[in-house]
């Protein structure tokens, strides 16, 4: 039998605690089943992604609404879900050379700077 350790607490596999809205835990039970695609589509989507310094230095000029950071989101997701590390971001006059595993947006490059840059240590490019 294993054995995980969630918030300073130890639970045997399968008995993991269910987090409720009121933010209060509840033991596992077989009226509460909930489908396990949907928590981890919930839990992806939900998770946010940093901006470094020098993008954000480099992001100055443009203005990102709240849906675009959500569509840049959803870049990353789609990325992570294919297994990439280091990913292209093409969005609108952008493109942001993301790092997939820290879900990091590394740098940016406006659209007027990106002629006859090359882009190295990629291994796959999201087009939004």
């Amino acid at each position: 039998m294993g054995y995980r350790v969630i918030n300073g607490n130890i639970y045997p596999v399968g008995n993991f605690p269910v987090v409720e809205q009121n933010n209060s835990v509840s033991k596992h039970s077989s009226d509460n089943k909930v489908d396990f695609n949907d928590v981890l589509k919930d839990k992806l989507e939900s998770k946010g992604f940093v901006i470094s310094k020098h993008a954000a230095e480099r992001l100055k000029g443009s203005e990102l609404t709240d849906t675009d950071m959500k569509n840049i989101n959803s870049g990353i997701n789609k990325a992570q879900e294919k297994g990439a590390r280091n990913c292209l971001i093409l969005y609108k006059d952008v493109a942001l050379v993301t790092s997939i595993e820290n879900r990091t947006v590394i740098t940016a490059v406006q659209r007027e700077r990106m002629k006859e840059n090359v882009f190295t240590n990629l291994d796959s490019v999201v087009m939004l």
